[in-house]
């Protein structure tokens, strides 16, 4: 496949993206710390590559991405890329003790508050740009109105009720009809919420990360036909999982921000077992498995340096056989109604 083949996030949306898009959270420090000159080289890497999709957030290191990306910006030409960010988190001042790095280290002295009201996507929208260098962003996400992020199912459903009710998605539908963002969605770790905000709101796009890959299939039960039923684009984040689909069942491996379970181990081995018998690496066959789904438009692994992006790129660019899905389909370790790269 080619990474920087242009796609649109929708017929009604015509917001372009390269198939291959660059996920901003390692440039927040995510797990460690990586240096300016670094995340600069991995951004020049991506943008060398055809790469013109670029995704942030001012979770990833507290703002961190977002500056690290303006930089390279102002290098980059502006009519050419296309950016999102997200919404839901404000960054305030704090005491040193009061920080919140969550999965990040060496970032600002700021703490997030949580805050999906009508002020609070405005206010953030405003920081982001101030932050990216930009006078616009072309795609604005709702930032983890999920159960994963605050809990519960019942915490989810609050903060969801909170972005109507407080006037979150009125900002959006107004940011979005005055042009000031061409489209809006959610980016989230669970499939679950993006259905319910689809039965709510006009929402353009998903973010949705980790949860359609080479370990998570569920989502084709209605959120996918759904999403190509409506015409809502796919970003999709995390197509490791957090790792272990690019690591393999090592000592540490990590699945979902957590240590993987004895049971995932064991599927990533078969899983790779297969995969190694068609001489195809684990790694590329989960970056490309996502991208033969309909509704999924562009893939956004994360990268902390140009040897990484020029990896993904390489991994992504490579025609595996389709010999591969078919025993991986046998094997039950991917569904059967999955569809997959290459197919008509």
């Amino acid at each position: 496949m080619n990474p920087a083949e242009l796609v649109q996030l929708s017929s009604k949306r015509p917001v372009p993206l390269t198939r291959l898009g660059f996920g901003g959270a390692p440039l927040g420090n995510l797990y460690r710390k990586i240096d300016d000159a670094d995340a600069h080289a991995a951004l020049q890497a991506a943008w060398v590559s055809g790469i013109r999709y670029f995704d942030t957030s001012p979770q990833y290191g507290l703002g961190r991405s977002e500056m690290r990306m303006g930089e390279a910006f102002k290098h980059f030409e502006r009519s050419e890329l296309t950016v999102s960010t997200k919404v839901g988190r404000l960054l305030e001042d704090c005491d040193p003790q009061d920080v919140t790095p969550e999965a990040f280290v060496d970032v600002p002295q700021k703490r997030i508050v949580y805050d999906y009201s009508y002020d609070g996507v405005m206010r953030s929208h405003a920081a982001s740009l101030e932050r990216l260098g930009l006078e616009a962003v072309d795609i604005l996400f709702v930032h983890d109105v999920d159960s994963f992020t605050h809990g519960s199912r019942a915490a989810s459903d609050a903060r969801v009720r909170e972005l109507f009710d407080r006037g979150g998605y009125r900002a959006l539908v107004e940011l979005r009809d005055s042009g000031a963002i061409k489209a809006f969605g959610a980016g989230v770790n669970e499939w679950q919420v993006c259905q319910t905000l689809l039965g709510m709101g006009d929402f353009d796009c998903f973010l949705l990360a980790g949860r359609y890959t080479l370990l998570e299939q569920d989502a084709l039960e209605s959120f996918l036909p759904e999403c190509v039923k409506r015409d809502v684009g796919i970003m999709l984040g995390g197509p490791y999982n957090s790792g272990i689909l690019a690591t393999g069942p090592v000592e540490g491996a990590r699945y979902n921000y957590a240590p993987a379970s004895p049971e995932i181990l064991e599927r990533v081995r078969r899983l790779e077992t297969v995969c190694r018998e068609h001489g195809v690496r684990l790694i590329e066959a989960a970056l490309q498995f996502p991208a033969g789904h309909p509704a999924i438009k562009t893939i956004i692994p994360g990268a902390a340096s140009r040897a990484e992006v020029f990896a993904n790129v390489e991994l992504f660019s490579r025609e595996l056989p389709t010999g591969l899905w078919d025993d991986l389909k046998l094997a039950g370790l991917i569904r059967k109604n999955a569809p997959v790269p290459g197919e008509t």
